[in-house]
């Protein structure tokens, strides 16, 4: 079971979503506002944030922005039906993935559930091959003067700390982690988010995007974060 937050100012899909999670067991807040949500996050502490973007007052694009600051709790944004905006908007933000309404339930318990085992996982060592760089009581993953720390989830480059977001730590983790190896934004989402739908794949898009801009020299021209046309990515060998 798990604590999920959800702030939205529509009642009806308000008291729908604490039904849906209600029911799969999580114990669930709720906030018809931006204000009232960020009260209860500060002071509740959730294991998931469900946050629509379109409010009066702390827009959720706001609100999303401040927990971002605050803290790494995973967030999913609700966002209207084809609207490319909010839905990038929503990603550079902080959110960790969105979904389009409307949606069913299923899809959300599936978005939720996956989250929550990205975070769970997250918290736990990653088992690294032997034939990574290791070093005493942590594991580390090199490429020149980029660090990640598996253990502290830090990463630095050129000894300066880099400010990722959960989920691009785990993206470039992945990628360093089979480092020349091809990857499909499909595969990525399976891999990474954990998803069985792949078939939006601007997530990866999005995030890969931010990861050039924090590590690549030239992020229009990238050597770490390699783009295969038509096939996928891959980080340097």
């Amino acid at each position: 079971m798990a604590s999920i937050l959800v702030v939205d100012d529509d009642p009806i899909l308000l008291n729908t979503l604490h039904s849906i999670l209600g029911r799969a067991g999580h114990e669930v807040k709720t906030a018809d506002n931006g204000e009232l949500g960020l009260a209860i996050a500060r002071r509740w502490l959730p294991d998931l944030v469900v946050l629509d973007i379109v409010m009066p007052g702390i827009s959720g694009l706001e609100l999303c922005r401040i927990l971002r600051r605050e803290s790494t709790v995973p967030i999913l944004m609700l966002t209207a039906m084809d609207d490319e905006e909010d839905k990038v908007s929503g990603l550079q933000s902080g959110a960790d993935d969105y979904l389009t309404k409307p949606f069913g339930a299923r899809e959300l318990l599936a978005r939720v559930q996956a989250l929550l085992r990205r975070t769970a996982i997250q918290r736990q060592p990653m088992a690294i091959p032997p034939s990574l760089d290791a070093k005493p009581s942590t594991y580390c993953l090199k490429e020149g003067e980029l660090e990640l720390d598996l253990i502290s989830g830090r990463a630095t480059l050129a000894g300066k700390l880099l400010n990722l977001k959960p989920k691009e730590f785990d993206l470039l983790a992945f990628l360093m982690h089979h480092r020349g190896q091809l990857f499909s934004q499909e595969q990525l989402l399976r891999e990474v988010w954990g998803y069985e739908d792949c078939s939006d794949t601007r997530t990866v898009v999005v995030h890969i995007r931010r990861l050039r801009e924090k590590l690549e020299a030239d992020p229009s021209s990238p050597e770490l974060l390699q783009t295969v046309r038509g096939l996928g990515y891959r980080f340097t060998e």
